[in-house]
């Protein structure tokens, strides 16, 4: 009897399946609705400077990439703002700057840009982990500065949240998923929403590849593979 031929892998296509980043996109929990009811509101802050606190994955540059839709403005990360450019990247009303970090950015540069948006009331919206009023900065002014800023927590995603963005990332690429595959990957999945957006991806490019369904066994061999590739992967050389 002849053997059964395996059908071949066929190759994955990006075919930009990327999480959307518009407003009707975000998905509001408890955990982050204030963070949400502050960009609708804009421009009726309660200070034209604000800033979204909360961990990896918790929906900061969603909310960023919504306001900066609204408002018009750029966005620049904290580690590259440069004095001399703070004049041309405020020539809008608003302007987003993402990842502030203790010890990642030039004081002087946002001691600047502090100061310019406040002559011109631009609006401005920072991002952080961390709120910045516990930056330990050289600079007394700027600290003084920061500890000014209005900040708007946003909580670690829950399970609920985790869950509709696992079907919400699934019914983006058309893949059926029943509850029991869902609730089978929230168990065991990182805890944020960019850990979905990276589970879904290798799921569904796995099962393009394979050319299988999603079902609870398929998705327990990538979580599998997954988590072999991140034993095998080398650490960082001391």
């Amino acid at each position: 009897m002849a053997d059964r031929a395996r059908p071949p892998a066929q190759l994955p296509l990006d075919l930009g399946s990327a999480p959307g980043f518009k407003r009707e996109d975000f998905l509001e929990t408890a955990g982050n609705a204030a963070a949400l009811a502050l960009i609708d509101a804009y421009p009726d802050w309660p200070s034209p400077v604000v800033c979204l606190v909360g961990p990896s994955g918790a929906g900061k540059s969603h909310l960023a990439a919504i306001f900066a839709e609204a408002a018009g403005a750029p966005t620049v990360r904290a580690a590259d703002l440069i004095a001399a450019d703070i004049p041309r990247i405020l020539a809008q009303p608003a302007l987003v700057v993402e990842d502030l970090a203790a010890g990642h950015f030039d004081e002087a540069a946002l001691f600047h840009l502090l100061n310019l948006a406040k002559e011109t009331g631009a609006h401005v919206l920072f991002t952080a982990r961390q709120p910045p009023a516990t930056f330990a900065l050289a600079t007394a002014d700027l600290a003084s500065r920061l500890r000014a800023i209005p900040k708007v927590e946003i909580a670690p995603a829950d399970d609920a949240l985790l869950a509709a963005v696992l079907v919400k990332l699934f019914a983006d690429r058309q893949i059926a998923v029943d509850e029991a595959t869902i609730q089978y990957l929230l168990a065991r999945m990182e805890r944020s929403v960019s850990g979905a957006e990276a589970l879904v991806d290798a799921i569904d490019r796995a099962a393009l590849a394979a050319r299988r369904p999603v079902t609870r066994a398929f998705a327990a061999e990538i979580l599998r593979e997954m988590a072999a590739q991140e034993r095998d992967e080398p650490g960082e050389e001391e």
